[in-house]
């Protein structure tokens, strides 16, 4: 049994100047690249510049529900054309078969060489409305498995659905090798549909961005601003906080330490979300009333709140191949992430990080407390961090690593007819 590693010769692709100049030489029959996403906010974060630079060899077609950001998105992505349709994060029979119509229509009319979805319901909705207009290459990004913590009939009916986007596509691509030994695990696609980018991750990593030369305070600076001491031992969380990314569990490991130690803070960065996965009650009151906890809701920008903290602790449940770890190292912070697949290739035991079993608040309480008492191990993960994320998720390197699987299949389209 093979899959595809598109690995080889990545040192190369940091500079595609011979993809450059074949590009330029087509400029003037640009094929059509329709990029999909349920909800703008995947285009604009998840996808961020990715667009904009595949705009220089492919026209770009951006098709994603309607919401808040989606002209703060094309406006990042350097305008492609683009198409709002009603794509729902949940299980709505009647509004994902008008998606399906009205997606089919937007085919017929672009007559796109690529159709590459993102995200569940636009993966499925996507390519199945791309695969009845006869696309071409329909491409797929699996960054996450939603039925891998689901039970009973949902884990059934979400498996099914799975199988039904992976069979309406011609290539998929796991952001993760753990991702793609999941899904080869559990048969939901042949092998040989399934290449992972490079070393993993969708869109890579901005290091120049996301790099404390980046920012104009400095950490004691930034501290100040958020009332935390420079004597303060500082975890920091970004992300959602609903119950699938182990709030309960940081939760209880908090609540203990801070019981022990004074000078523990948790700054917690991101939005509660109590209505597709609440938090237990005893947790969301601890977060939102402990002195221990300093709670900054969404932020846009979150490298300041890294550059303030000495350790990321990110205990969820399941990822893809999650950015805020990516994010985290690229800052120079060494970080406490679960055994899961995208988590445990970002992060290396006893180099960058250290790895604890999912769902364990007392694994959790352990290794938070084992930083808090041995400064000096944080010191030296902390020296390592920046260059392992450098050195392996750059953002480049993934863009050129995906501009060349383009490449590759359209040519091999054109060969064939």
């Amino acid at each position: 049994m093979t899959v595809r590693l598109l690995t080889e010769g990545c040192d190369l692709l940091c500079f595609p100047i011979s993809l450059k100049k074949l590009s330029n030489q087509n400029n003037l029959e640009k094929k059509k690249l329709i990029r999909i996403t349920t909800v703008p906010l995947s285009l604009k974060k998840l996808l961020q510049g990715q667009l904009e630079f595949m705009g220089q060899y492919y026209e770009i077609i951006a098709i994603s529900s309607d919401g808040d950001c989606f002209e703060e998105m094309l406006q990042e992505q350097g305008n492609p054309k683009s198409y709002k349709v009603e794509l729902t994060r949940r299980i709505t029979p009647w509004q994902d078969l008008k998606a399906l119509f009205t997606l089919m229509r937007i085919f017929r009319k672009e007559r796109p060489l690529i159709v590459h979805t993102h995200t569940p319901k636009a993966g499925t909705v996507g390519l199945l409305a791309a695969w009845l207009a006869h696309v071409p290459i329909r491409m797929h990004t699996v960054a996450g498995l939603p039925l891998l913590v689901a039970k009973g009939p949902k884990r059934k009916l979400l498996d099914f659905v799975e199988r039904i986007t992976y069979a309406c596509a011609t290539n998929v691509y796991p952001n993760s090798f753990a991702l793609r030994d999941i899904i080869i695990k559990y048969k939901l696609t042949k092998p040989s549909k399934l290449s992972v980018i490079a070393n993993g991750s969708s869109n890579g990593i901005d290091t120049s961005y996301f790099s404390s030369e980046s920012l104009t305070e400095t950490k004691s600076e930034l501290r100040k601003r958020l009332q935390i001491s420079d004597d303060d031992f500082v975890f920091v969380f970004v992300g959602r906080v609903v119950k699938d990314k182990g709030m309960n569990e940081l939760a209880s490991a908090m609540n203990r330490l801070s019981g022990e130690y004074n000078h523990c803070k948790l700054l917690l960065v991101g939005p509660f979300e109590t209505e597709l996965d609440p938090l237990l009650p005893e947790s969301e009151s601890f977060f939102k009333n402990s002195k221990s906890v300093v709670y900054v809701g969404y932020q846009k920008d979150v490298r300041s709140y890294l550059a303030a903290a000495d350790i990321l602790v990110f205990p969820s449940y399941r990822e893809g191949f999650p950015n805020v770890v990516m994010q985290a190292g690229a800052m120079g912070l060494p970080s406490i992430v679960t055994d899961i697949n995208g988590c445990n290739e970002i992060i290396i035991e006893g180099k960058n990080g250290v790895i604890i079993p999912p769902k364990d608040a007392d694994a959790l309480y352990v290794a938070m407390k084992n930083f808090v008492e041995n400064p000096d191990k944080v010191k030296a993960l902390a020296s390592n961090a920046r260059q392992m994320i450098a050195s392996r998720y750059e953002q480049k390197m993934i863009w050129n690593a995906l501009l060349k699987e383009y490449q590759t299949l359209c040519t091999n389209i054109s060969s064939n007819d």
